[in-house]
């Protein structure tokens, strides 16, 4: 392959090496470029030479300076450049960008489960939440037998999980955050892919009792059947009876969930999660900008979509607030980011220790470079809400879910929302999967999506090649989510049943 490199926005100085294993010294571009030093995939290259002192520029925005010369074909790393500071959140603009056309797409459905609360599921899954980590065992052995015993005789219901976590006891139950944990395993038990039958284990003696974490003002209708079995009973003898307490409450709970039959539904009942992990400097680039193609099409046909991790989009925060719907949705963004800047301050940190070595690796040298590619999943629509960690979904279009960066507590996060899809970016690789909501894989360069050609089920590579357009990927994306909203396309992750562990984001102390 002849020697190709990607500059993004017409005044940047640096573009990244696309060719597989980088590019050796002396390779010279159509144009004459002639590399000084080796680049590897990825990396940045200088398009100029680059005095000290001056500006890295790439999206079009300053990404660090340089401590030292720089000539034109040098590889430009991190050791190289120096972080800007953090853009201010009081000079962010409110509004003012341009408003592009979004004319509503129509007659866009898929086949979903209906909910009684007028949700939708694109799942049929039993869950079994948990009120304290004590129980987490009894409720692990107990879903192995479900499964074992009773699934089986339920063909419409899709599967039986367990939401456990380290939460309920030995904590601070009402300090400032401790809401956070406590409305997210609220909100988790009501998702829509579970049908709204929520089900309980609670010890007995915990801190967070099941009143606490589903009162009654949060829960649909239920039959006479209690919803919740607490171990610490007196009514139950030995693990074996508590064991069967368990089974006799999910088989009634199976026994409706059999009956749900999939439905066809409008594409405004959908609500996605958009996410990445793993990345690259290739994310920015492919992947994430085909995710925010997708995400406008959604948009347009009505439906709900989420973008997150607050570290992540930090140094952008003009960008998003100037997309905001009105001045309410740009406050509570900058409401969102001082929240965790004070946060991270607290921990004697700042954004900047976002970047993992995988990132840097794949050449996302700084935090601002990284925001940068991340941004693009949110396409161009407005941003019409902002929702705090744990908070569920009351609004469709694009909204911005605040949650941290990690990968799974994201997820869990935007699980808590609402979310009845996911679609997750990657340019290093994870086998990242969830029990609750389907999982979209995509990577961002072909070689990973050839290598690991049966984690990956999109791949977006194509777009740095020049074989597919950001259109037509993304036109792709949108269609793989109906089909597998619709049961009619099956993810690599739900394939082999990766299903990683829910985790709570909990900011409170720990007693």
């Amino acid at each position: 392959m002849k020697p190709l490199r990607i500059q993004l926005q017409p005044e940047d100085n640096v573009a990244i090496v696309v060719n597989e294993g980088g590019l050796p010294t002396g390779t010279v571009f159509d144009d004459g470029l002639t590399l000084v030093e080796h680049v590897p995939e990825a990396h940045k290259v200088a398009l100029v030479d680059l005095p000290k002192g001056s500006p890295v520029t790439r999206y079009g925005v300053t990404i660090g300076t340089t401590n030292a010369d720089v000539p034109r074909g040098a590889w430009v790393h991190e050791g190289l450049m120096e972080e800007p500071a953090a853009p201010s959140l009081q000079d962010a603009p409110f509004g003012g960008a341009p408003v592009p056309d979004m004319s509503p797409l129509e007659g866009i459905t898929f086949q979903g489960y209906r909910n009684a609360d007028g949700t939708v599921g694109t799942r049929n899954i039993l869950a079994i939440s948990t009120t304290v980590q004590c129980v987490s065992a009894t409720v692990d052995y107990a879903v192995k037998r479900i499964k074992q015993d009773l699934l089986p005789k339920y063909p419409n219901v899709d599967d039986v999980i367990a939401i456990t976590h380290n939460y309920g006891c030995g904590i601070a139950f009402y300090a400032p955050g401790s809401e956070i944990p406590i409305r997210t395993l609220r909100n988790l038990a009501l998702n829509p892919n579970l049908g709204g039958a929520p089900m309980v284990v609670s010890l007995g003696c915990e801190k967070m009792q099941p009143s606490s974490m589903l009162p009654a003002s949060t829960l649909p209708v239920l039959q006479q059947a209690p919803y919740v079995v607490t171990l610490q009973d007196e009514e139950h003898h030995g693990f074996m009876e508590i064991v069967s307490a368990i089974l006799e409450m999910a088989d009634k709970r199976l026994e409706e969930l059999n009956r749900r039959t999939r439905v066809t539904c409008p594409a405004s009942d959908l609500v996605v999660g958009m996410q990445c992990g793993g990345s690259d400097a290739f994310s920015g680039v492919t992947a994430n900008p085909a995710v925010g193609y997708a995400s406008d099409l959604l948009v347009r046909a009505g439906a709900t979509v989420m973008f997150s991790e607050v570290t992540e989009v930090r140094d952008g925060i003009h960008m998003l607030t100037a997309r905001a719907a009105n001045d309410d949705v740009a406050r509570a963004l900058i409401r969102e980011m001082q929240w965790y800047d004070d946060y991270l301050a607290h921990g004697g940190m700042d954004r900047s220790a976002n970047p993992t070595p995988g990132n840097k690796a794949g050449g996302l040298n700084n935090i601002v470079e990284k925001a940068m590619g991340s941004i693009a999943k949110s396409g161009r629509s407005q941003i019409h809400g902002v929702l705090g960690p744990g908070e569920r979904a009351s609004t469709k279009g694009l909204l911005f879910a605040a949650t941290p960066a990690s990968d799974f507590v994201c997820g869990t996060l935007q699980l808590a929302a609402g979310m009845n899809m996911h679609v997750f970016t990657t340019g290093r690789g994870t086998p990242y999967g969830l029990a609750m909501a389907p999982v979209i894989k995509l990577s961002t360069r072909s070689p990973l999506a050839r290598r690991w050609h049966d984690l990956i089920d999109i791949d977006a590579g194509t777009i740095a090649t020049g074989e597919e357009t950001i259109a037509q990927v993304g036109e792709r994306i949108f269609q793989m989510i109906l089909d597998t909203a619709s049961g009619k396309h099956t993810t690599w992750a739900d394939h082999y049943g990766l299903h990683n562990e829910f985790a709570l984001f909990n900011p409170a102390p720990i007693t």
